[in-house]
């Protein structure tokens, strides 16, 4: 019978204090990064991946952390998009003989513009990435994790999980998809010792970001914004103490961006949704030029 209550964990078996043991996807700048210089300052043992085209990245952020911090700290390139390359992470692992108590599936595409004006193949390699790869990974450590009764995933959404947004379509269904997923873990596990969490920050100051267009610095308004973005530190921060406190999700708004958004959402039990829609694409718009990133 299922226990009522989950076990007691350490915060060791979670993967967020010394003794402990992290897998970050995404690690080779942005959020994965400060996850890494972050659980290293704290003795906990890393397995970092990103894709092959920052295998030197990688490999140096893994020579600086294990020295100056005395930890194990190992890198593996993969690129996630492709079918198998979960797979071939895991296979990795193995050999290495690194089983994660914390999965951070933080890497991620994203792609701004009309949906039928951007490349296809660019809007599925994100479906991939954001989606696909957050299932798959956490699909093959999380019965591992049930079966010690110990261990976390940690899965990086967005706020633009919350709502359709034109412009942004494929990433915010990407987003959509973590998030239900993350919710809908963290209830299937409530007794088994494990933790699931769902973060959902607002834009933050990465490459990432940069390179999506949100907030590009190609006009006033759009820098205004920009420089309110939130920092990589204060995404890490919130996210593992909410490992501690077990919870299932945690948003972390940014002001500007959210006086503009939130009362679009808000208002879904009142408004039709082709008034949402419109207001949305405006703002869509307003924010996002044509790039991509990832």
């Amino acid at each position: 019978m299922r226990a009522s209550a989950p076990p007691s964990s350490s915060r060791s078996s979670l993967g967020i204090d010394r003794g402990g043991a992290a897998l970050i996807t995404g690690a080779s700048s942005g959020v994965g990064e400060a996850f890494a210089r972050t659980l290293a300052a704290r003795g906990v043992a890393l397995l970092l991946t990103a894709l092959p085209a920052e295998q030197e990245r990688l490999a140096s952020i893994a020579d600086e952390l294990a020295r100056q911090h005395g930890i194990r700290c190992l890198f593996v390139p993969v690129d996630l998009a492709d079918p198998d390359g979960p797979e071939r992470l895991r296979a990795a692992a193995d050999e290495l003989q690194f089983e994660p108590d914390l999965v951070v599936n933080s890497a991620g595409i994203g792609a701004s513009g009309r949906f039928a004006d951007l490349p296809l193949d660019r809007q599925l390699r994100m479906i991939r990435v954001n989606a696909e790869g957050v299932a798959h990974i956490t699909g093959i450590y999380l019965p591992r994790m049930i079966a010690r009764q110990a261990g976390a995933v940690i899965n990086i959404a967005s706020t633009a999980a919350f709502q359709p947004l034109p412009y942004f379509s494929v990433y915010a269904a990407s987003k959509a998809f973590v998030l239900s997923l993350g919710e809908a873990l963290w209830a299937e596990c409530r007794g088994d010792g494990v933790r699931v969490i769902s973060v959902c920050s607002g834009p933050v100051e990465t490459p990432f970001h940069a390179g999506a267009g949100a907030g590009a610095s190609d006009g006033a308004p759009r820098s205004f914004l920009r420089r309110r973005y939130m920092t990589p530190q204060r995404v890490v921060d919130t996210a593992l103490a909410a490992v501690a406190r077990d919870r299932p999700t945690v948003v972390l708004r940014m002001p500007v961006v959210g006086l503009l958004y939130y009362p679009v959402a808000a208002l879904r039990a009142f408004v039709p949704l082709h008034v949402r829609l419109r207001l949305s694409a405006r703002l869509g718009r307003f924010l996002y030029r044509p790039r991509d990133t990832g």
